[in-house]
């Protein structure tokens, strides 16, 4: 772990020190979003040191070529990227003349704050330049209000001598990706133009070598200012520059404001359209103050914390790490436009793409199931079923029936560039046919699965039909040559959550069958044939189990390799993925995230309590916990099986992943979709939430250090309030239908209490 040098809180990561060493890694901490736009915790003004500048919008990515000289059959045409959009924040300071540049310059004062509670990126610093010295006050924010907004404030204050200030305000497309071979450029300018105070720049991605539309994206900027006068305009060839200057005597303070606005040919298809929306933007929100779209942008923050907040008492740790996961998250995703869904990093970085995995299904939906409106999950369903000719694609890329969803998509099309894991991961099948099982269960409404998810449950079932072969000499179904959840194995035989999953979908499928309405089924073209087989398959379904351990059994030759607890390791060796050789790593035992386990965590009411401790038991020890998506797995089933201590360690661990670098990477941005798992390991994990039978039920337990804890969901029609203390659990019903939930394995009835006359 790392000291991140931000101070513990419970509404902000406030730092006081400029960690040059550090930055990147304070970059992804202080990272901001609203869902359509978002960017690194980097610096608006020039900094010469170490840096990571980054700024992201959604659904706008390249299509990079994959064509190696050992291309074979089945690999994905390309990989998608996503790239480092046009830097529309660009400033540059200068005093008297000299650039103001944190990295070389002599500082003090200096403050870096995240206010998660409105939304808000402040810094505050001191520069002295001889006997000049002025006093910055930099905040900025991405609307909530205005999806197309990015304000940025900016506050000069003499603490010195007279000065000059000048401040150069930029839109520049000559940016390169962090990871771009050779610093291969993605923008070029089709369009701008520049006046005293304003200026419009329209770019276009580079073409590309398949069929994949270019992105056009139009980015308009105007200032205001106090105490300033306006200089003349520039522009060059990737960058037009409006120039401010003002003298400022001894405690003056003198104020620049810049709007940017971004609009992309995802919503408007011309670049003329695209002009037209920015100035019809421009005009709307010309007459608001900063301060008022500010509160705009704060009020929508208060809402969601309203609902989404979860309350910690006595562990501000605990409290600053569960607030920071949810802000990023909401940051990253809040379900308005169904075409987008959550990137394993979000707006904080590159790596992984920015593109789709099955931790949505997987880790998401139950989270926003429970905290945000329901067409937000419905949103992330619709996502996958619009893909699903593309499924269908990917299979007949490998030669099979059916549908098999991707490993990582932009567009539904495989788009991964690991090939192990584009032709062999492909137990995230599963997961899509579990999200829609797991919306059903939860909300108790079956009309999404009767209708569109059951178009997915059919395909994927048909896929899996095709994936299994029969073994004549076990006489049981299996599957060769995959990998699990568990990456730090490949090309196993007989993975047991694949198989499980498999078996799982099938059954479900056939159970579902029979609720459809004829003309649904007949749309579908199941032959009595194909649910012969399907039948066959969940009967004979081979599921590996080891007699000796009497656990499952991860694969079939898993037993036979070294089991050497991760305690008994060195621990110079850790994280294993940055010290050893990836042969080292997968010939030895070690778990990257929850397999097994993974699938005992879906099915909790599936397994004996005294089965998901046997498999814990064994299973654990050998796990590493280097996938971002493990200890929350982990913390929701040692707090069933109530091995408090390590429920707890689980939930830091997954809470505070980034916040304390727990695996060493977090510079490379944050890891938005696992962030899910810190809410997921109190909500499920220490306060018990299980739906089965139609039935909400609690099972808590307090950990030791905290002296309460409190959440709201949503869950049928309903807000409760659930509040867990020394003295117990208590159940508010704030709205809804009276509802009958089970506490402890016994019965309550809940009502909405009518407020004192």
């Amino acid at each position: 772990m790392q000291n991140n040098k931000f101070e513990l809180d419970g509404w902000k990561l406030t730092t006081h020190e400029l960690d040059k060493e550090n930055k990147r890694f304070q970059e992804s901490l202080t990272s901001i979003g609203n869902g359509y736009m978002g960017m690194r915790g980097m610096f608006e003004e020039s900094y010469s040191g170490d840096k990571h500048e980054g700024i992201y919008l959604a659904g706008v990515w390249y299509p990079d070529k994959t064509r190696v000289g050992w291309w074979k059959n089945g690999y994905p045409e390309y990989f998608g990227k996503v790239i480092n959009t046009v830097n529309f924040m660009k400033l540059a300071f200068y005093i008297d003349g000299a650039e103001v540049d944190l990295y070389t310059d002599t500082i003090s004062d200096f403050t870096h704050e995240l206010d998660m509670y409105n939304g808000l990126l402040t810094r505050f610093f001191i520069i002295t330049k001889g006997t000049k010295r002025v006093k910055f006050t930099v905040q900025r924010f991405v609307s909530l209000a205005t999806k197309e907004l990015c304000a940025i404030s900016v506050q000069f204050e003499n603490l010195g001598a007279a000065a000059t200030i000048k401040v150069a305000s930029a839109i520049d497309a000559n940016v390169t990706n962090e990871d771009a071979n050779y610093d291969e450029k993605f923008w070029q300018v089709v369009e701008k133009e520049v006046v005293a105070t304003d200026g419009l720049l329209v770019a276009r991605t580079i073409e590309n070598n398949f069929d994949i539309p270019q992105f056009t994206v139009g980015f308009k900027m105007t200032h205001e200012q106090t105490g300033f006068a306006v200089q003349a305009a520039v522009e060059t060839e990737q960058e037009i520059v409006t120039n401010y200057e003002a003298t400022i005597e001894t405690g003056e303070k003198v104020v620049l404001e810049k709007r940017i606005l971004v609009v992309t040919s995802r919503d408007f298809e011309t670049v003329e359209s695209i002009k037209e929306q920015l100035n019809s933007l421009t005009q709307t929100l010309a007459s608001s103050t900063y301060d008022e779209i500010k509160t705009a942008h704060q009020t929508l923050w208060h809402r969601r914390w309203d609902l989404a907040d979860v309350e910690i008492g006595g562990d501000v740790s605990a409290q600053q790490g569960i607030r920071f996961n949810i802000f990023q998250l909401f940051s990253t995703y809040y379900g308005e436009d169904a075409r987008l869904n959550i990137g394993p990093k979000g707006f904080t970085g590159e790596k992984y793409g920015g593109a789709t995995y099955w931790d949505t299904e997987a880790f998401a939906i139950p989270f926003y199931l429970s905290l945000a409106a329901p067409e937000v999950t419905e949103n992330l369903l619709d996502y996958r079923h619009q893909q699903l000719p593309q499924a269908q694609h990917n299979a007949r890329q490998q030669g099979l029936a059916g549908a098999l969803y991707p490993m990582v998509t932009f567009t539904g099309v495989e788009c991964h560039n690991e090939w192990e894991i584009t032709f062999e991961e492909i137990h995230r099948n599963g997961s899509m046919v579990y999200a829609i099982y797991n919306h059903a269960n939860y909300t108790g409404d079956e009309s999404y699965l009767l209708t569109k998810g059951i178009d997915v449950i059919t395909e994927i079932s048909r896929f899996w039909a095709d994936r299994v072969h029969f073994s004549k000499r076990q006489g049981q179904y299996m599957m060769h040559g995959v990998t699990g959840p568990n990456e730090y194995e490949n090309n196993v035989n007989n993975n047991w959550y694949t198989n499980y999953m498999a078996q799982w979908t099938l059954r479900y499928a056939l159970e579902t069958l029979p609720k459809l309405s004829a003309e649904k089924r007949e749309s579908l073209q199941i032959t009595a044939e194909e649910t012969a087989k399907w039948s066959d398959i969940v009967e004979k379904m081979y599921l590996p189990h080891d007699e000796q351990e009497d656990v499952f059994l991860q694969h079939d030759t898993f037993m036979d390799k070294d089991l050497t607890p991760v305690a008994e390791l060195d621990p110079a060796s850790l994280p294993l993925n940055q010290n050893w050789s990836w042969d080292h790593i997968l010939r030895s035992p070690y778990i990257k995230q929850a397999d097994v386990l993974q699938g005992v965590y879906y099915f909790p009411e599936n397994f004996t309590l005294e089965e998901k401790k046997r498999n814990f038991d064994f299973y654990e020890p050998l796990t590493v916990h280097e996938s971002s998506l493990s200890p929350s797995v982990h913390a929701i089933l040692a707090a069933e099986i109530r091995y408090e201590e390590k429920a707890v360690e689980m939930y830091e661990r997954t809470a505070r992943l980034d916040l304390d670098n727990y695996n060493n990477d977090t510079e490379d941005g944050l890891h938005i979709t696992s962030m899910t798992g810190s809410w997921l390991a109190i909500v499920q994990g220490f306060a018990g939430m299980r739906v089965s039978d139609h039935e909400l039920s609690f099972k808590p337990f307090l950990p030791e250090k905290w002296e309460n804890y409190r959440f709201h969901i949503n869950f049928r029609g309903r807000l409760l309030l659930i509040t867990v203390t020394t003295a117990g659990t208590d159940v508010k019903l704030i709205k809804g239908e009276p509802l009958t939930i089970t506490v402890d394995e016994k019965p309550r009835v809940l009502k909405v209490e009518e407020a004192a006359k």
